[in-house]
């Protein structure tokens, strides 16, 4: 019974994370989640309550104060619980000046997490989320018949494609989480891993996502043309589902399940046409039309830094596959046309435009 079992989530405060809990809360498990600060408890709170989840379950969740380059508070955040669903990881607007800001706290994070999960002697699975960042890079161009599945990698060491911080980040911390389970936890531990890529969605809470920097971006008119960008998209709420299905699956126990939604890949010309016409024609004023050429992107990347990371995926289409998550775990994901509308409401109920 979901009842008896309770359920620790990093990074409670963050835009997966509170999804996350909401829909643990909806199944009646019992939530514990850790903040870098315990004066992030009452807006993690008020974020589950603003979900339309009754206050005896709200003021249950326990908080536990940790951060992912500290040692403290690990055991604390571990002990008693039967799992962890490490989702707290660092992700930038943009490039970071030492690519280290974002790779040392995602590995390590992990580990201490894993190393803690262990110790406390009652977690038996670890999920974590991970990301498609470690699965598509540095890889030749795939067409839809070919797409990636959790079977690939990405290639950090190929010297014909760059491979930026965010998905070196993810892969090594990915990376270093299965070696650690097959030498450390192997026999005493379960490990499942969730490979969201790009998510959209409706927020809970105030906060600003990086997540929705792009939708964002559309909306205000800081884009005065659109990028020739193909992006995989995914709701933040199929997420959230993802996650509990990979916690109480047994089959999913050792297994990488990418999250995606059905159409594959959505170009950012498409995303602003479904942006004008989901949505009120004042609200979608400001969404470009046209398309930038890429070598106007290319020179605003030396001034831009968020431009500069994408610039690398400029016309590339890199299709990823849902059919292991729909056939192994029933999964169902919603289109992202839907999670795309949702974030763009999302941002104008937080006077974030």
């Amino acid at each position: 019974m979901a009842e008896d079992k309770r359920v620790l989530v990093t990074g409670g405060p963050g835009f997966i994370a509170l999804h996350v809990i909401h829909k643990l809360l909806e199944k009646n498990y019992r939530v514990r989640t850790t903040v870098r600060s315990l004066k992030r408890s009452d807006d993690v709170r008020a974020a589950i309550r603003s979900a339309g989840v009754p206050d005896v379950q709200v003021n249950a969740i326990e908080f536990t104060e940790v951060d992912l380059l500290g040692e403290g508070g690990w055991d604390v955040a571990c002990a008693g619980v039967d799992y962890v669903l490490h989702v707290a990881s660092p992700f930038p607007a943009d490039e970071p000046k030492d690519e280290n800001d974002l790779i040392k706290p995602a590995r390590e994070g992990t580990l201490r997490a894993l190393r803690a999960a262990k110790e406390a002697g009652t977690v038996k699975r670890v999920v974590v989320t991970s990301s498609t960042a470690s699965i598509m890079y540095g890889h030749g161009p795939r067409s839809k018949d070919d797409p990636f599945t959790e079977k690939d990698w990405t290639e950090l060491e190929n010297p014909k494609s760059h491979v930026g911080a965010y998905p070196k980040s993810k892969t090594l911390a990915e990376r270093a989480a299965w070696d650690w389970v097959a030498n450390e936890g192997k026999g005493s531990l379960e490990l499942t891993t969730v490979n969201p890529t790009l998510v959209y969605g409706p927020s809970l809470g105030k906060g600003v996502n990086t997540s929705l920097e792009i939708p964002r971006r559309l909306l205000s008119g800081e884009l005065p043309a659109i990028p020739n960008l193909n992006l995989g998209v995914v709701d933040v709420r199929d997420v959230a589902d993802l996650h509990v299905l990979a916690l109480e699956s047994p089959q999913a126990a050792g297994q990488r399940y990418i999250a995606i939604s059905d159409e594959q890949i959505v170009s950012m010309k498409q995303m602003a046409a479904d942006l004008k016409q989901g949505l009120p024609a004042e609200d979608s004023k400001k969404v470009p039309s046209l398309v930038a050429p890429n070598i106007l992107l290319k020179l605003a990347s030396f001034f831009d830094k968020a431009i500069a990371t994408v610039v690398p995926q400029l016309g590339v289409e890199p299709p990823l596959s849902n059919a292991k998550a729909r056939e192994e775990l029933g999964w169902r994901p919603r289109s992202a046309t839907e999670a795309l509308i949702a974030s763009a409401k999302s941002l104008k109920a937080n006077g974030q435009l």
